[in-house]
Parts: C-alpha cells; structure tokens; sequence
C-alpha cells in the first residue's frame, strides 16, 4: 500500500510534537510513504518557522536538516516529481471542494499530488485537509 503525508506529518517525525506517537506508530507499519519537492519546500519553512519562534535553535534545526538528508539518501522515503498536472488537479479540488470545505491552496496541491502518484492512503493532522482526502476517496 503506498502513503502519501503532508508534510505535517514529516515534521511530526524528526520533531517531537502532539502528533509524533502517532505519526511513528504509522510508520512502523512499513508502507512505502512518498516523499516531493513539494515536500522539501515545506519542510524546509517549517524548520526555518521553529528557528524563527525559537521553538528551536539553528543547531538543532542543522541537525534535523541533515537527519532528513540521510533517510533520504537512504531510501527511507519514495522520491517522486510533482506533476505538472497536479497544479491543474488541485485547481479543480478548489473549484469542486474549496467552498465547502475551506482547503488552503498547498493543503489542496498535496491531495492533487497524492492522486497523481494513486496513493491509497493519505496521512495528515489537518482537519481540512483530511476531509478533501477522504472527498476524493483516499483512505485516511
């Protein structure tokens, strides 16, 4: 069965936070979790908002920047290309989905993302974003 996370969920998993247990008993299950640029992009903010709120120190951030690297390096995570048809797809979740549910432009371009790549199942700690994934069939 293949994964798709929000990026929520990568963080949850080098950072300890409210939604860590559970993002590490989900891995445990050892389904291959996809991983994009997308991914990174966010990520990468992410850590850079800890710094800035000082919820974290740049040493600390270096550290989770290079923990990331190597299970990259090492395979942990299914690197995949954001198709270029996904910014159409999520287009079009806004448009059937976005009045009623609320989403946010990159909460909608993950669930696009994770139909492109026809993952089964869809991981996040977002409300919203949970609804849109189940909306377009994908298991939470």
């Amino acid at each position: 069965m293949t994964v798709y996370a929000d990026t929520s969920f990568f963080v949850s998993t080098y950072i300890a936070d409210n939604h860590s247990t559970v993002a590490d008993t989900l891995l445990r299950a050892g389904s291959p979790v996809w991983f994009t640029s997308l991914h990174y992009a966010e990520w990468t903010h992410a850590i850079a908002q800890q710094v800035f709120r000082a919820q974290m120190s740049p040493s600390d951030a270096h550290r989770v920047h290079k923990a990331l690297a190597q299970d990259r390096a090492a395979g942990m995570w299914v690197e995949a290309a954001v198709s270029e048809n996904a910014f159409e797809l999520c287009a079009e979740l806004a448009r059937r989905h976005g009045p009623r549910l609320g989403v946010r432009t990159l909460d909608t371009l993950h669930v696009a993302c994770a139909l492109q790549l026809k993952a089964e199942q869809f991981w996040t700690f977002d409300e919203r974003q949970a609804k849109l994934a189940k909306a377009v069939g994908l298991k939470g």
